[in-house]
């Protein structure tokens, strides 16, 4: 916990007003224009003029990889690059070893986050035993273990029995919960390689077809609608996917959508580089598929976005392409990436930022302490940005292990300048400070 009080002075509030922040206690205790001594007291006081205040990021989407895949990433490792990137939150996904499908292993998670005490973890619970899509998991006694597991999902393995699917979803309404999807039929993608199109064919890869990933969306979105339960769809990728979502959405269906970062500013023509560091699943599209994903993200058919950050070691990336692992790291550049592609475009305000990357991924997964407006009585999981900097992306300067960064070498606008935890500043002046003490664990 934390006592001491700060004063965030000047800040601009969601890129609109300026006004100074007070913090004490892990509340926000006063907003106004320059706030005086009296109210103040003695608290630290931040310059955070020229900065934007939003609420502190939430990922609904990243691969901490423990336990049992340590040489890729810990809770310890990725929660430190969460908070350099401006999370106070994010949802371990549960393709650990052993699978988080057991209230034992996401409260071993849940255990390992408030150790580290950089961001708020939370596990996602595997959908089926073992992620082999077989029989269900034990989602009840996940969703009422000391994790409160609410979030559920095989992500990177399809949930591609229909009966099963619709089982889980029938399942998880007795507790509000979520199935996400990693919407990919198998058998349209078996020995995939990259997007299917031109320019697998003039590289001699094998095409993973848009209708691999669209045909999943249209059965479960049909399968929510008529069990009437919550469905997410998993880091979506096609114009196609968006199409269908937008359908489902119109005729009140309870189907909410993410996009990566990566899917909104790369595309297939960087696969010609035969470089690993751009195999991802899914894999990266056409140019009309981002700008595709862009509009939906501007205009809430795409509700959040989501990092998919896939830390993994040197040896499964520095290989050939065929052999190499799907995945990139996200969680240090997510920031950037998303006011590259959306608030330097003019799509998105600093408010819209704030919904996508905050308010509605905390509502998804259900953190009453997150995303939260900047307002007095609330929580203060903050993040400062300046968004005039400008840095240059080196992997082997991040907290995360995984050095499997798209972005290297590459100029990106934005930096975290500030975050804090529960009213604690996991971060000052744009490196690691302290993290957060729970009373007891």
């Amino acid at each position: 916990m934390t006592n001491a009080s700060y004063l965030i002075r000047s800040a601009s509030l969601l890129g609109n007003t300026t006004a100074d922040i007070l913090v004490a206690d892990g509340i926000i205790t006063a907003v106004g224009e320059n706030l005086t001594a009296d109210v103040v007291g003695d608290a630290t006081v931040i310059d955070a003029a020229g900065l934007v205040a939003l609420p502190g990021m939430v990922d609904l989407h990243t691969h901490l990889r423990e336990p049992g895949r340590e040489d890729a990433e810990t809770v310890e490792t990725g929660t430190r690059a969460a908070a350099l990137g401006g999370f106070t939150a994010v949802h371990a996904m549960a393709n650990s070893s052993p699978v988080a499908d057991t209230a034992g292993v996401v409260e071993q998670v849940h255990t390992l986050g408030r150790e580290s005490g950089w961001v708020d973890v939370r596990p996602v619970g595997a959908v089926t035993v073992g992620l082999a899509g077989k029989q269900l998991a034990e989602l009840g006694a996940m969703a009422d273990s000391r994790a409160r597991v609410r979030v559920f999902s095989d992500d990177g393995i399809c949930v591609s029995d229909p009966v099963l699917m619709r089982r889980a979803l029938e399942y998880v309404k007795a507790f509000d919960g979520v199935i996400a999807q990693h919407a990919q039929e198998p058998r349209l993608t078996e020995g995939a390689q990259m997007n299917e199109g031109k320019v697998s064919a003039v590289l001699g890869l094998a095409g993973w077809p848009a209708v691999a990933e669209e045909s999943i969306i249209a059965r479960d979105v049909l399968l929510a609608q008529h069990v009437g339960s919550r469905l997410h769809v998993c880091h979506v990728s096609t114009a196609g996917s968006v199409e269908i979502i937008r359908w489902a959405k119109e005729r009140g269906i309870n189907v909410t959508a993410e996009v990566t970062p990566h899917h909104l500013l790369l595309t297939e023509e960087l696969v010609r580089s035969y470089n690993p560091v751009y195999k991802v699943n899914p894999p990266l599209r056409a140019d009309a598929d981002v700008h595709a994903l862009r509009a939906a993200l501007a205009d809430g058919t795409i509700d959040i976005v989501g990092t998919d950050h896939a830390p993994h070691p040197g040896e499964a990336k520095e290989c050939e392409w065929a052999s190499a692992a799907m995945g990139m790291t996200g969680l240090e550049t997510a920031l950037s990436v998303v006011q590259d592609a959306m608030i330097e475009t003019g799509l998105m305000s600093w408010a819209d930022f704030a919904r996508v990357t905050s308010t509605t991924p905390a509502a998804i997964g259900q953190l009453a302490d997150q995303g939260r407006p900047l307002e007095v009585g609330e929580p203060a999981n903050i993040v400062l940005i300046d968004p005039a900097a400008r840095w240059n992306v080196d992997p082997s300067a991040m907290a995360t292990k995984g050095r499997n960064s798209p972005f290297a070498g590459m100029e990106l606008p934005g930096k975290v300048v500030a975050t804090f935890f529960r009213g604690h500043p996991t971060v000052l002046d744009g490196v690691l400070n302290t993290p957060y003490r729970y009373e007891s664990n």
